[in-house]
């Protein structure tokens, strides 16, 4: 006749089985959503074959059956306890890598291993026999060295989930407490029964474990239902402070540095843990030459700030904000720096490409022009002239040689002429194969001898590009400005003296009348 008790429990154990199937089908179906749906699906499928093959073996009539069904436990059991550690792992925002995961079922590999081939060495169960004062065929066990290796590692599991979530608690929202509070009974309480097993206070030695689940497994799917664990996980504080891009130095009210994030190691070179409680302001000026500002303390700060890296000189934008407690009071400061490199070397390409010529790197024309007329207007403090020049008979050179050796003309008449002019003397590719200089503060006998010299000095420094020589030489128009004449007018009168130096020959220096 069949036990009434027996069968009761064996119909528990079933319903555990039935619930925690339930939710490896919703973990699959929500798999896209779940952030850590794979391992909460292993988690819930070890867990099924553990409670499935736990209610056959109470079923079971003869020791050999029971043999069997421990074996098909054991196949789930030891894995369940430390995927649950890895849920949780991950649940709290750690990095569990697969070669991580994979050491860490190692022992519980071996143990399945050490079921199966139980009756070859014994390490596991000395001895397993039916009970004479169960009211039906149960086993009892005499344990074995590695059955205490496997205890060990498996209560340690269930010990440091439930430390890792109960240290969670005081900083988890309110509104994920249910949540927790859920991961932490499913922890608790097969730890906690799996200890009344070990000291065989349960009835007959039947194991309590699968009944536990039932619980745990319905307070799952409570919490699904209510707070869509699993859908929606809240992010470790700590995981979205590693994961920032911008470095994150975090100071005490004395300016100390008590942590800082990933990211700004990258920024700061000799940033490393020994730094923790140095202050600020002994940092700060092997960084930026110059001591860390004492109005931030009250006023916040925004700055820009420079300093060499492997690549060259990398620019920072720092940022810092006060940390406050709830009453108010300063007790703290975020020290934030946001890479603006890459922002800085566009905006100095950008200002290259509006004031200078891509080619030469001297002044384009809109930039002269620029300069032109603020030398204009500063004309009362002195005479100011004017060199227009362009290379004789470029076209020539391009049909002849090609259009690279062009440009290497350009480029050449650039070089020549920065031995002669000075910094303040603005210098310009006006056009196609036309520069123009301006000459401040110089009246049109200096500017006809600067011109005659660049002249003399193109005519002597032929050209070698590509094993090719090219005479390179230049006809130049000068002129100094008059008062009340417009930039236009002095260019013109500039263009008409170049041209007579052409029509007279080229290679030869005009003044302007």
């Amino acid at each position: 006749m069949a036990n009434p008790q027996l069968t009761a429990y064996i119909s528990l154990v079933t319903t555990s089985g039935v619930l925690i199937l339930v939710l490896f089908i919703y973990s699959f179906v929500k798999r896209k959503q779940t952030p850590f749906a794979y391992t909460f699906m292993l988690f819930t499928f070890t867990q099924c074959i553990y409670v499935f093959g736990h209610a056959f073996e109470l079923a079971s009539n003869t020791l050999e059956q029971i043999k069997h069904w421990t074996m098909v436990e054991y196949a789930g059991m030891p894995f369940a306890a430390v995927l649950g550690l890895i849920v949780i792992l991950k649940y709290i925002g750690r990095t569990v890598s697969l070669r991580t995961g994979l050491l860490m079922c190692v022992i519980p590999f071996i143990s399945f291993l050490m079921v199966l081939t139980n009756d070859y060495h014994h390490l596991f169960y000395k001895s397993m026999y039916l009970r004479a004062d169960a009211p039906s065929p149960m086993a009892d066990v005499s344990i074995g060295q590695w059955y205490i290796v496997h205890g060990a590692y498996t209560f340690g599991s269930l010990f440091t989930a439930t430390v890792l979530l109960i240290r969670r608690w005081r900083s988890t929202k309110k509104a994920y407490r249910f949540q927790l509070a859920t991961l932490i009974i499913s922890q608790l309480l097969p730890m906690s029964a799996a200890f009344v097993y070990l000291l065989g206070l349960t009835p007959y030695g039947m194991d309590p474990v699968p009944i536990t689940m039932c619980v745990t497994a319905s307070l799952f799917i409570w919490s699904i239902a209510a707070s869509r664990l699993l859908t929606i996980v809240p992010i470790a504080k700590e995981s979205i402070f590693e994961s920032m891009r911008e470095g994150v130095i975090v100071l005490d009210a004395n300016r100390r540095i008590i942590d800082y994030n990933q990211a700004v190691k990258g920024m700061i070179p000799f940033l490393h843990s020994g730094v923790i409680g140095t202050s600020l302001d002994d940092m700060w000026p092997q960084l930026t030459g110059r001591s860390f500002p004492e109005h931030v303390s009250m006023d916040g700060l925004e700055e820009e700030v420079h300093w060499p890296s492997a690549e060259g000189i990398s620019s920072y934008q720092v940022r810092t904000s006060l940390v406050m407690n709830k009453g108010g009071d300063a007790i703290g400061m975020l020290l934030m720096l946001i890479d603006v490199t890459e922002q800085r070397m566009l905006q100095e390409q950008l200002k290259k490409l509006a004031y200078y010529d891509g080619l030469t790197g001297i002044y384009n024309r809109t930039q002269f022009l620029a300069e032109g007329k603020t030398l204009l207007e500063n004309a009362d403090s002195g005479p100011v002239s004017l060199i227009l020049f362009d290379i004789d008979h470029f076209k020539q050179i391009n049909d002849t040689y090609g259009h690279e050796t062009g440009d290497q003309a350009l480029m050449h008449i650039v070089s020549v002429c920065q031995r002669f002019i000075h910094p303040d003397m603005p210098f310009a590719r006006y056009g196609g194969e036309e520069f123009v200089i301006a000459l401040p503060s110089a009246a049109l006998p200096e500017a006809v001898k600067l011109a005659e010299n660049i002249r003399a000095a193109l005519q002597q420094s032929a050209m070698h590009f590509k094993g090719n020589t090219v005479a390179v030489t230049s006809s130049f128009g000068v002129v100094q400005i008059s008062d009340n004449e417009s930039l236009e007018a002095i260019l013109r009168r500039a263009d008409e003296a170049l041209y007579t130096s052409k029509k007279d020959g080229r290679n030869r220096v005009t003044a302007a009348a």
